[in-house]
């Protein structure tokens, strides 16, 4: 048999490396369609001359796309056959990404744990994303809960990875100086020094999320998972349709997030991330995020730590997020945890 049905959780033993098919060159087309897709406003990746000023060789590539497009690649060896992707940690954007730029990545499996129902379990991989050069640009860990094709095979030894609940503020860089820095064009007066750790942000708007939009995101990303692809199978499923790739979700929560926070468009560092509740085709999504931490890079750039939650079809003038009960809010997509650089005030 010469087509493969992906792997199941079986097949996901301790140790093992994946080298991920199809190398990807991003290119500006890529840029415009992923602008198009999710409204992102923020200026470092919508203007070569100010992405020169902050610093950069030139417009850099957004790092949610680098993420999704290194994502993208593990699918058809890691999540082909997923019930859920269900969490990230210790993400790290090592170098910037220019248009041009070809992306590969590898996944080494460094945990598993089989579900108490004997059908599913968990798989924990590391993933690196390298460039043209191999030079790593991105690495982090996810996990997934995976099926299993042998209910009846006896269920593996644990193995949990031990996990950091954030990336040390020392590892984090913004790989540019921000010394020359347009606040006006960048949309927002408010910079490092505005922000108190503890602040909590309603992002305001609201943007429905389509079928159409989400097809063209995955395929863009070339995810092939089947329960964003497939209606014939999906349609047999609890849900009875499509679930909308939670990358889409992490996407329009952080353009939605230009609101408020204009001058911290660039990801540095994933430090951990939840999809609590599933997304459909025509449901909204609404964020509102609130300041964990902050910490010095430079002279003239920060960092701040900041808690990302995304919902839909529930504004978030609140602050919506887990309930008495310690669980997350049915209306609750997203709980993202990720550092981002941010100009200090001049």
């Amino acid at each position: 048999m010469k087509s493969f049905s992906g792997n199941y959780f079986e097949d996901f033993t301790i140790g093992r490396v994946l080298k991920h098919a199809t190398p990807l060159t991003v290119n500006e087309a890529d840029l415009a369609i992923y602008r198009s897709l999710t409204g992102s406003r923020y200026a470092l990746y919508s203007s070569t001359p100010f992405a020169e000023a902050a610093g950069f060789d030139r417009q850099p590539v957004d790092p949610m796309i680098v993420f999704h497009v290194v994502f993208g690649k593990t699918v058809p060896d890691i999540s082909l056959n997923a019930v859920a992707n269900l969490g990230y940690a210790d993400g790290k954007f090592m170098a910037p990404v220019y248009p041009g730029d070809t992306l590969y990545a590898t996944s080494e499996v460094i945990g598993r744990k089989e579900n108490s129902n004997g059908k599913t379990g968990v798989v924990y991989v590391r993933t690196t994303g390298t460039n043209q050069n191999g030079e790593t640009v991105l690495t982090y860990v996810r996990w997934v809960m995976v099926n299993k094709k042998d209910h009846a095979s006896p269920a593996p030894e644990a193995v949990l990875p031990d996990l950091p609940k954030a990336v040390d503020a020392a590892d984090l860089s913004a790989y540019a100086h921000y010394a020359s820095y347009d606040a006006e064009l960048a949309g927002s007066p408010h910079f490092f020094d505005d922000y108190e750790i503890g602040e909590k942000i309603d992002h305001v708007d609201g943007m429905t999320i389509e079928e159409a939009e989400h097809q063209t995101a995955t395929r863009l990303y070339q995810n092939t998972a089947k329960v964003h692809f497939n209606q014939f199978e999906q349609g047999k499923g609890r849900f009875g349709k499509r679930l909308i790739y939670g990358g889409v979700v992490i996407s329009t929560a952080r353009s939605l997030a230009f609101n408020g926070l204009a001058n911290a468009g660039q990801m540095i560092a994933i430090n951990g991330g939840t999809h609590c509740n599933p997304l459909f085709s025509g449901d909204t999504i609404h964020a509102w995020s609130e300041v964990l931490d902050k910490a010095d890079l430079s002279d003239t750039v920060g960092a701040l730590r900041l808690r990302l939650v995304a919902t839909k079809d529930l504004p978030c003038a609140d602050y919506p997020y887990k309930g008495e009960d310690g669980k997350y809010l049915p209306n609750v997509l997203l709980d993202f945890d990720y550092w981002a650089a941010i100009p200090k005030s001049r």
